[in-house]
């Protein structure tokens, strides 16, 4: 991987810059920070996949963001190159995106204490979302088919209908955000249930319960008919972790909010 690194870095006229490595799952992933041949903080990352596997949504997410948003009005850090190799039966894609400086909100996904963020930061977020949802793609983050399955199986409830689909981040997590806002790591973004990243950033807020409320004061469309199929996916989706033994401190209130969302079907609300 860090052979790879080097030569793309060279491949793409970029100098790599001392600093921390950041290895991804399984060190599928290694980025580190770069400079452009013009002197812009860059950033480069080198993801690997076996050849038959180096394609489909998320190999091509962060190349058909940067198509569909460009940098979305600076909320995006913007894609500036991409360079493909081969190595044997591996395939590596070199992304040199634009280095952002914020620290992410949170070192795990699921946030761990109460973050006081302004309104224009809730604002910005919203409005970037908004636009997000508003771009039509064939590419699919949630399929029907996963819903039928896996909602009976973990909520508990029947799959509810899905109102609205829409374009989503599916991945809107408390360590894919900065303040102020940019938003990171689009490899999964497509079509979803309406509301799906505003229920994913709920779901890991349920820790912080001030911040959570604030989360659902943001996306109204939480506790709506509309956004039940939205909220029940994601339930589904941590719980199945759980199910792996994964996010297990989130269990307890995961199974609330499967509760919660049952007795709201059930009143047909």
């Amino acid at each position: 991987m860090r052979a790879h690194h080097a030569r793309a870095a060279k491949a793409l006229d970029v100098q790599s810059e001392p600093g921390s490595e950041f290895w991804g799952w399984s060190g599928r992933t290694l980025g580190a920070p770069a400079r452009t041949a013009a002197g812009a903080p860059a950033w480069l990352r080198v993801v690997s996949a076996p050849e038959d596997k180096a394609a489909g949504t998320l190999w091509d997410g962060a190349l058909d963001a940067q198509h569909a948003f460009g940098d979305l009005d600076g909320y995006r850090p913007a894609l500036l190159g991409v360079h493909d190799a081969f190595d044997d039966t591996t395939t590596y894609r070199a992304e040199l995106s634009a280095r952002v400086d914020e620290p992410v909100l949170s070192g795990d996904p699921v946030l761990q204490r109460d973050l006081q963020l302004p309104d224009s930061w809730w604002q910005d977020l919203t409005g970037a979302l908004e636009k997000v949802s508003a771009v039509a793609t064939e590419r699919v983050a949630v399929r029907q088919q996963y819903m039928d399955r896996a909602i009976p199986e973990f909520p508990g409830i029947p799959a509810p209908a899905v109102t609205c689909w829409t374009s989503a981040h599916a991945d809107l997590h408390w360590a894919n955000v900065t303040a102020p806002l940019k938003v990171l790591d689009w490899e999964g973004w497509g079509r979803a249930p309406e509301g799906f990243d505003g229920a994913t950033l709920y779901a890991c807020t349920l820790l912080q319960p001030d911040t959570a409320a604030r989360v659902r004061a943001a996306f109204p469309v939480l506790g709506s008919p509309a956004g039940l199929a939205a909220e029940a996916t994601v339930c589904a989706q941590l719980l199945q972790t759980v199910a792996r033994g994964d996010n297990l401190v989130l269990e307890a209130q995961l199974r609330n909010w499967a509760e919660t969302s049952s007795a709201y079907r059930s009143a047909g609300l």
